[in-house]
């Protein structure tokens, strides 16, 4: 299968589609808004008007879309995907979105004879560059296997975690863990800073240890010089809590740790922010501290 379409070329999926045209793939893309199409066409893809022009011309499609009304909206309908997709032709939803929507689309594309992965990647925008995207799939083991030459263009760590919109839910506890961990750095931080306490040196040792992680490593700094330009901005982190709150209350499974952490990043959001990388959250910690040294 080498005839990829690609349809959102936001911040993850301009990097992403790049990655596949590095890789030799024939790519197809289509976006909202022009100038990102345009960027990728001088690299080589080509352009198509509209998700059904770019199925009609794929053995596979993938989408990176915001939000669960944007997937049904490209997949669905008379210029949908699934309008022109081929069939046996496969559909790759990269986007992270409700399990409960992705079950259903699953089916929808079942019926017409078009096989679909859930396909969530966790990695942020460098990993998206590097392509060393950590991607959690939904689908049946054959179309999988099927799609391992596309996704390793596009990640390093490639699992099968269930049957479609298994990937989803891996994908809800993942942003449990990120947001949760940027709280605790926030809190530690702000220890750090009221200790006169130098946090590079802190946070290279800390890493070293049991706290270590790739929040630690890769957010840290950044939120310690309030450098929030956005790899994963604040409004889509509080999209993929609410994702995995909702499913949590539906099952009936206690998450107060993540519902206090929604609800600073409900903050963020409120006083303008929402724009600004998810370790903006430090701003909140540092309003409702004494001491901001």
């Amino acid at each position: 299968m080498t005839s990829i379409g690609f349809i959102g070329l936001g911040i993850m999926g301009r990097p992403m589609a790049r990655n596949l045209i590095a890789a030799g793939f024939d790519l197809t893309v289509h976006n909202r808004s022009r100038a990102a199409v345009d960027e990728l066409a001088r690299e080589g893809a080509e352009v198509a008007g509209s998700p059904a022009a770019v199925a009609g011309s794929s053995d596979v499609v993938i989408t990176m879309l915001p939000d669960s009304p944007d997937v049904e909206s490209v997949l669905l309908g008379p210029a949908g995907v699934l309008a022109q997709a081929n069939p046996g032709s496969l559909v790759i939803d990269m986007s992270t979105i409700s399990p409960d929507v992705t079950r259903s689309l699953g089916l929808e594309a079942q019926s017409r004879g078009v096989r679909f992965l859930d396909a969530p990647v966790s990695g942020g925008e460098a990993g998206a560059r590097a392509g060393t995207l950590s991607i959690m799939v939904g689908g049946s083991p054959e179309d999988v296997d099927d799609a391992r030459p596309v996704l390793s263009a596009l990640g390093s760590t490639i699992a099968r975690v269930g049957p479609v919109g298994a990937g989803q839910t891996v994908k809800a506890a993942n942003q449990v863990l990120v947001a949760g961990t940027i709280a605790l750095v926030s809190e530690a931080i702000m220890l750090l800073r009221a200790n006169g306490i130098d946090t590079s040196e802190a946070f290279r040792v800390l890493d070293g240890g049991l706290a270590g992680s790739a929040v630690l490593r890769t957010k840290a700094e950044a939120m310690a010089r309030g450098d929030y330009s956005p790899g994963f901005r604040v409004d889509l982190h509080r999209k993929d809590l609410r994702i995995a709150l909702d499913s949590a209350r539906r099952l009936g499974v206690v998450t107060p740790v993540s519902s206090v952490v929604d609800q600073l990043l409900l903050a963020v959001s409120a006083a303008g922010k929402g724009d600004l990388d998810h370790g903006a959250l430090l701003t909140v910690i540092e309003g409702l501290s004494s001491s901001t040294a």
